[in-house]
């Protein structure tokens, strides 16, 4: 998970997600190997405007905004028209050429990778399930605590189920039969979440739900040799 080539959300085999984005949507299924669990993932909701759940993340963003696994660019559309700087990261190139044909400042990366302004962003967003991404939630947490600036925000949807905390190797596959190649994924709601927050240098200081979406604020801790 050290770099954009490596497995992750529907990307390799018949790559559906790409292909769902570069054809206006489409219905995709997230779905836990060796179990047959799955989840259904509405591409066009990526697609669309930002909704009133989003927008509660918009109204709690302090400073500039890295949107990590942005996407064609939902969320940082709304943010740069609420009148934040921000910029996109995202490991599918097909996402980030959407955001890129929109005007949208995006990347081809993945968090885990060197980005842009390291140790000073105002915020940092994980939205839209991508807590799964890498299948490690403490060391991606981790990772966002390095990438914000001191006082700086982490903001993560999480599982609607409080208790959710679960981690398995998943495929996405669409109503065509195309399929990603095997990918980890981990999904985590709020109360789990506080039991992972140790040691990653920050601190949960908000959570809320809105049409049925949960979210989590965190804050980067001090620096202890600077207390």
């Amino acid at each position: 998970m050290s770099n954009a080539t490596a497995a992750h959300f529907g990307a390799g085999g018949d790559a559906p997600y790409d292909f769902a984005l570069r054809n206006g949507g489409g219905m995709l299924r997230l779905i836990e190997l060796g179990e047959g669990t799955e989840h259904r993932v509405e591409v066009g909701r990526f697609l669309a405007a930002a909704d009133a759940a989003d927008d509660s993340v918009i109204a709690r963003i302090r400073g500039p905004v890295l949107d990590v696994g942005c996407g064609p660019g939902r969320i940082l559309h709304a943010a740069i028209v609420a009148g934040h700087l921000g910029l996109g990261v995202d490991v599918a190139m097909s996402a980030v050429e959407h955001a890129r044909q929109q005007g949208l400042p995006a990347l081809q990366r993945s968090v885990f990778d060197p980005l842009p302004q390291e140790g000073s962003w105002g915020t940092l967003l994980l939205l839209d399930g991508n807590i799964g991404i890498g299948g490690e939630p403490d060391a991606l947490l981790a990772r966002c605590g390095q990438i914000v600036g001191p006082g700086g925000r982490v903001i993560v949807e999480v599982d609607p189920h409080p208790t959710r905390d679960r981690g398995y190797q998943a495929t996405v596959v669409d109503i065509d039969g195309r399929s990603s190649s095997p990918f980890p994924w981990y999904e985590i709601g709020a109360t789990a979440l506080r039991d992972r927050v140790h040691g990653t240098g920050l601190q949960i200081i908000e959570t809320w739900t809105l049409s049925g979406r949960a979210f989590v604020s965190l804050t980067r801790l001090p620096d202890p040799c600077h207390e």
